[in-house]
């Protein structure tokens, strides 16, 4: 294993069938806070794995956090990780990592929209685990008894330091159970008779959805902004839309979108698209207040699954959802949107650390537990 160049990165992923955008050369660009490093596995002269780690350093200190979101892409199917994650480790510990943390881009668990819609409305439910699902991975169930057995430790899904990455997220499939592709009919089919009305209704409304460029990512931000304030979130500065923008078409000049849903001339939505081989991502969104009636938010998401479709994607993923089913708790309303897609709710192996330096380790849990 050694360092690899962006080029080399870039051709390596470029040959995967899927591989998540955190993991591309270009999501380096995205993150400056962080030191970006692209490694590489290698059988003889052969590039077989590769990952991009960010490097966060301690404060006043000489040590990092060694970070790969969903991340490497590596054969995870095997059952020997530690051929694997043990060269990994050790270049990682000289570039002078107290700690390394990873995210597997490996599904444990599925569940149905309908299991997750009745999960909701039972009071007896409180969590996605409370329900059986509808299909368990064995090798993911693989890849956490050998991290386990490696010393890894799973880390809670929640932000801080490294802000982490989901663990549940909602997908809807694109192809059917033998690998052939579903047509718009059969994705229509199985949304909720809500999801499809309000499709209808935005094109009836004359809700016109078409792709943006650069300089629209201005306008979506506006609406962005606004959509915080309403929702309560803290919103990210244009700039890291422009950043990301510029970072990500570098490295594939179909690999993000700006899609913006205009009624008679008023943006009313807009969405950021992300697509990497035959995974393709809803990745950030937007929408009006005001004219929230002619449903801009299902229309234009309606258009970025068709066009997810047509470009051969195998998954359209709506990214996170908390685990939550308790009707009660606010985050349900998203969840309840995303369920209305008709995909499955679906659980990754999530992050994991391995301390290389346990006193230092130690010292930045407890740093991190004072931030609250």
């Amino acid at each position: 294993m050694r360092p690899i160049s962006a080029p080399q990165h870039r051709e390596f992923i470029a040959g995967r069938s899927s591989a998540s955008f955190l993991q591309t050369p270009g999501w380096a660009s995205v993150k400056p806070e962080w030191r970006a490093e692209s490694v590489g596995w290698f059988r003889g002269a052969e590039l077989v794995g590769a990952g991009l780690v960010l490097y966060r350093q301690l404060p006043k200190v000489k040590r990092y956090l060694a970070y790969l979101p969903e991340g490497p892409v590596i054969d995870w199917s095997g059952d020997d990780l530690e051929a694997w994650l043990a060269p990994m480790v050790a270049h990682l510990k000289a570039q002078g990592a107290f700690a390394v943390r990873m995210g597997p881009p490996v599904v444990t668990r599925r569940w149905s929209a309908d299991q997750v819609k009745a999960g909701v409305a039972d009071d007896a439910v409180r969590r996605l685990g409370d329900v059986s699902p509808l299909e368990r991975s064995q090798d993911g169930a693989c890849v956490i008894s050998q991290l386990h057995e490696l010393g890894w430790q799973q880390q809670s899904a929640e932000g801080g330091f490294s802000a982490g990455q989901p663990q549940f997220n909602f997908q809807i499939p694109l192809v059917d159970a033998d690998g052939a592709s579903r047509t718009e009919a059969d994705v229509l089919a199985g949304m909720n008779q809500l999801w499809r009305r309000n499709i209808k209704k935005a094109d009836k409304a004359g809700v016109e959805v078409a792709q943006g460029e650069r300089a629209d990512l201005k306008a979506f931000h506006d609406l962005y902004v606004h959509t915080a304030e309403r929702d309560h979130f803290t919103p990210r500065p244009l700039s890291y839309f422009q950043t990301m923008w510029d970072a990500l078409l570098a490295d594939d000049p179909d690999r993000i979108q700006l899609w913006l849903a205009r009624h008679e001339g008023d943006l009313v939505a807009a969405t950021i698209a992300i697509r990497v081989g035959t995974h393709a991502w809803y990745s950030y969104g937007a929408s009006s207040t005001e004219k929230r009636d002619v449903r801009g938010s299902n229309a234009v998401q309606w258009a970025m699954i068709r066009d997810a479709l047509a470009a051969g994607a195998h998954v359209y993923d709506l990214r996170g959802i908390t685990e939550t089913l308790d009707s009660e708790d606010p985050h349900v309303g998203l969840i309840q949107f995303k369920v209305g897609t008709g995909g499955q709710a679906v659980e990754y192996a999530g992050e994991w650390d391995l301390p290389v330096n346990r006193a230092i380790y130690k010292a930045f849990q407890l740093y991190l537990a004072r931030r609250g």
